[in-house]
């Protein structure tokens, strides 16, 4: 699957159908699968199981791993398995065990079990964190520095995918046959995962990895708080996709509130939608090949503000689907394109000595404005209005677009940022 590392790909499509791209797609959707299988769909099989909304609302707690998935990372980077290689033998660790947890939690009683249902739960979160801690920094090893856009979108692409599958494909699935069948069919679906990490080839150990646990703990810190602006560094990276997320959180109770049906929400948000955002992605990745990881991080910024802004469009004019779908389509796909430059960027940044904790530290900062900045979301709507707060998240966006000065400027050549590009 690997090419020649000296002769990277002559056209776009070349490097679009290369092995590593196939691998990046392939990672992503066995990342994307297990996501929601601890969401929607156990919060689903819990409603029809007649557990309490108080239960339900606590099962959200499992997901913790993903969270703090940085405090076990140097585990991954320190240490390799007996086979396979440092990333190829821990990712297969990982989905094998995955595929068993996800298996017991279909075996798994909401009823006669709850707190075993929890635990089971739980290990799949913590198998499903593990595997992306090493996917990351997978990613990040084998793809060269021009290829980490398209590559981060492909995964991203395929992240989405496996989302899908478990959450529209499982609860349809569940109108048809038990849920415990449909655990079973869903740990059956991360063997194209697990094939790909026998096939994919193992990128090279750089020079100067931990040799111990301890170092595997403070280098990769030391060598990211080192760098001339780190504290602002991870200030950008909260920063550049707060607006989006911010708007992204009040969505669903936005439509309904001037006056969409759940239908037309169902079509145009969700089906429409994620097709839009697929397809983002992919324009977002192959951009990169031409532009640049820096270049795309203003373009898809300044898009990413203006869709955002879109939603005071339609909160002034209100209920009209083909508005909707209009700002959908402009929201959607600047989003995709957005998301996977800041992906590509995150893993740009990363040391390849320390790829596996570096990435779960920035990581976890790019998702904590799920947690604590769309917190305050509903309160913000509720006194501010629609149109306001909507033009508040798209201005939102200015601080971290001005941070785009130092961390990327336009004027850098194309190949995008490295770690000793930060210096100033």
């Amino acid at each position: 699957m690997r090419q020649d590392e000296s002769s990277p790909p002559t056209s776009i499509w070349a490097a679009i159908f290369s092995g590593r791209m196939l691998v990046s797609f392939l990672m992503g959707f066995a990342c994307g699968l297990p996501l929601l299988l601890t969401i929607s769909v156990l919060q689903a099989w819990m409603k029809d199981e007649g557990i309490d909304l108080t239960v339900i609302g606590l099962m959200a707690l499992v997901g913790l791993p993903y969270t703090v998935k940085f405090i076990w990372a140097p585990i991954l980077d320190r240490f390799t398995p007996p086979f396979l290689g440092r990333r190829r033998g821990w990712l297969l660790i990982a989905q094998l065990a995955l595929m068993l947890a996800i298996a017991g939690l279909g075996m798994s009683s909401p009823q006669k079990a709850p707190w075993l249902l929890a635990f089971a739960a739980f290990l799949v979160t913590f198998f499903s964190a593990t595997q992306d801690i090493v996917v990351d920094a997978y990613r990040r090893e084998d793809l060269r520095d021009e290829e980490l856009g398209l590559g981060s979108s492909l995964y991203v692409n395929g992240y989405r995918i496996g989302m899908l599958l478990a959450s529209g494909g499982g609860l349809i699935m569940a109108d048809h046959m038990s849920f415990r069948m449909v655990y079973l069919i869903m740990a059956v679906c991360l063997l194209p995962g697990v094939v790909t990490t026998l096939l994919a080839p193992e990128p090279e150990v750089p020079e100067g990895t931990p040799q111990t646990l301890m170092e595997a703990v403070y280098k990769p810190l030391v060598d990211y708080f080192t760098r001339p602006g780190a504290i602002i560094m991870l200030a950008f990276i909260l920063m550049y996709k707060i607006g989006d997320t911010m708007a992204s959180t009040m969505s669903t109770p936005f439509y309904l509130d001037i006056g969409f049906t759940k239908t037309q929400i169902g079509t145009v948000v969700k089906l429409f939608g994620f097709w839009a955002t697929i397809f983002g992605g992919l324009i977002g990745g192959i951009a990169m090949l031409r532009i640049g990881i820096n270049r795309a991080l203003w373009v898809f910024g300044v898009l990413q503000a203006l869709s955002t802004a879109g939603f005071a469009v339609l909160a002034y004019f209100g209920a009209s689907v083909t508005l909707l779908a209009g700002v959908i389509a402009f929201e959607n796909l600047s989003s995709g394109m957005g998301t996977a430059a800041f992906v590509a960027f995150m893993a740009s940044i990363t040391n390849k000595r320390f790829t596996a904790t570096q990435y779960a530290v920035l990581s976890g900062f790019m998702g904590a404005p799920r947690v604590f900045a769309s917190a305050a979301t509903g309160f913000m709507a509720t006194h501010m209005g629609w149109i306001a707060f909507f033009v508040f998240c798209a201005l939102i966006a200015l601080p971290g677009m001005l941070l785009l000065y130092k961390f990327a400027p336009w004027r850098q050549a194309t190949s995008g940022v490295t770690p000793s590009s930060l210096e100033v």
